[in-house]
């Protein structure tokens, strides 16, 4: 077994980090701007009961792409320990651990998107509930997971700084990638504190939003796309994955 993965080429994992980057954002951006988005009304907790009821297949489609996303965060995980060992082993694997407990916490948080689902099934046990509690708890579990997707971003942003780190040190990799992902993590916790600390958080919250937005999904992508296409042909990128044991 440790033969065959010894035998994994820095190609392969430039590959595998590329294309598990770019499912996370496929996948990220539809559950949570499309599926979700398309039908939570923001204050209006009838609205958004109603919606969900009616097309309770999309909602449901956007849970399975939340599971898409953590699957491939684990593998991008490991793909970029791999990748990252050589610069720095320790910082490479903090990088990864921050992003699994980042994938943890929001496997957990899910559990507020089932719980909706549940909560508009007609199931027996509900019975005690009138039509505007049902309503009312939905909207109570909807901010329930807008508020773990928050805790889990303060583990992401952290991720993203350590790996911004790498990236600018490896050498192997354009330090502009390493820049672009510094600033998004400087966003991502940024706006995670504000939200915290600031009561009127929502009265500025679209100009946080762009702060985080734009240079993580132009960071990320850029990532995604370059391990792609170019990641592992760069003779200092060969180098340094196979100057490294990756079977400890």
């Amino acid at each position: 077994m440790t033969d065959r993965i010894a035998d994994i080429t820095p190609r392969t994992y430039a590959r595998t980090a590329g294309l598990g980057y770019l499912m996370i954002i496929v996948c990220g951006i539809f559950a949570e701007f499309f599926a979700r988005g398309s039908l939570i009304v923001p204050g209006d907790a009838v609205a958004t009961a109603g919606n969900i009821a009616a097309s309770e297949q999309l909602f449901r489609i956007g849970i399975a792409g939340d599971l898409i996303m953590l699957l491939s965060d684990v593998v991008l995980a490991w793909a970029l320990y791999a990748i990252f060992k050589p610069v720095h082993a320790s910082l490479a694997m903090l990088a990864a651990f921050l992003r699994l407990v980042h994938a943890a916490v929001y496997g957990a948080n899910l559990l507020n998107l089932f719980m909706v689902l549940r909560l508009l099934s007609g199931a027996n046990e509900l019975g005690g509930f009138d039509a505007g509690h049902l309503q009312s708890l939905v909207s109570l579990f909807l901010n329930g997971h807008s508020t773990g997707y928050l805790i889990g971003l303060v583990f992401f942003g952290l991720h993203c700084a350590v790996l911004g780190y790498l990236i600018y040190r490896s050498g192997y990799i354009p330090r502009i990638l390493g820049i672009l992902l510094l600033f998004a993590a400087f966003g991502y916790l940024v706006d995670c504190f504000a939200q915290v600390l600031m009561p009127n958080y929502q009265a500025v919250q679209s100009i946080f939003m762009l702060i985080v937005f734009v240079p993580a999904f132009i960071g990320e992508l850029s990532l995604s796309l370059w391990l792609l296409l170019a990641g592992g042909k760069k003779p200092e990128f060969m180098a340094g994955l196979d100057s490294t044991e990756l079977t400890d």
